[in-house]
Order: structure tokens, then C-alpha cells, then sequence
């Protein structure tokens, strides 16, 4: 008995029941959608590391080729320790505009443009440890 008033439910909404499953469908369609255009590219960048054991030795004929001055490598080791320029100014006892003319010469002088460039760059030329 319970099959048969069903069955004329079912008959007597076909179109609502249709149109009911035809938007379900497109919603959960539309949501998965959302889901994989907003999801977030991921990019891995895989980057050589030079990991070198035992004492450091300051490379002399690459610092003389570049021509870095005594107070130029002391700017580039306090950067290397991850101070920012009012810290550097602060342990040299120099202003602040000095410090960034002495970055600005590393900068110029390694032909680089940025502070991480400039550390990397002279870690792999032995100026640094």
C-alpha cells in the first residue's frame, strides 16, 4: 500500500522532483568548480646548498678582485648575521645613510640587488663563512 501512494507522489511531482535532482547536480558541479579555481598554484623550487665542513678561509684574490673595502666586508658580515641597517648603524657607530652607501656599494660591487643575493653570492665566493 505504501508502494502505490509513493509511486503516485512520484508521478504526480516528475517536473519538481526533475528540476530538484537538476539543481543538486549543478550545485555540487558549481562547488567542485569553486574548489579546483581557487585552489593555490604550489610552486617548489628546488635550490643547490653548499654546505661546506671545517674552518673557513677568506678567499684573498676574490677580494681583491672585487675591490670590497675593510668597512664594506664588515657591512657584509653583519648582514650575513640577519641585522638590519639601524642595527649594523648601531654596532659600528655610523649613521644609518652610511650604512646603506656601504649596501649599496656591496650591492654594486657583487652586482647584485638584494641582501640575500649579496650573502648567497658571497658565501659561494669564500668571503664569508
Amino acid at each position: 500500500m505504501k508502494w502505490l501512494e509513493w509511486r503516485f507522489v512520484i508521478i504526480d511531482h516528475a517536473f519538481e522532483l526533475y528540476a530538484g535532482s537538476l539543481a543538486v547536480i549543478f550545485t555540487l558541479l558549481g562547488i567542485w568548480l569553486a574548489v579546483k579555481l581557487t585552489r593555490p598554484k604550489t610552486v617548489i623550487v628546488e635550490k643547490e646548498v653548499i654546505v661546506k665542513s671545517g674552518h673557513f678561509v677568506l678567499n684573498e684574490n676574490e677580494l681583491n678582485k672585487l675591490g670590497l673595502s675593510k668597512r664594506e666586508m664588515e657591512v657584509l658580515q653583519l648582514m650575513a648575521e640577519g641585522l638590519s641597517n639601524h642595527e649594523i648603524a648601531s654596532r659600528l657607530f655610523v649613521s644609518l645613510n652610511t650604512i646603506k652607501t656601504h649596501s649599496s656599494k656591496v650591492f654594486e660591487k657583487l652586482e647584485v640587488r638584494r641582501r640575500t643575493q649579496a650573502i648567497d653570492k658571497a658565501k659561494k665566493l669564500s668571503l664569508i663563512p
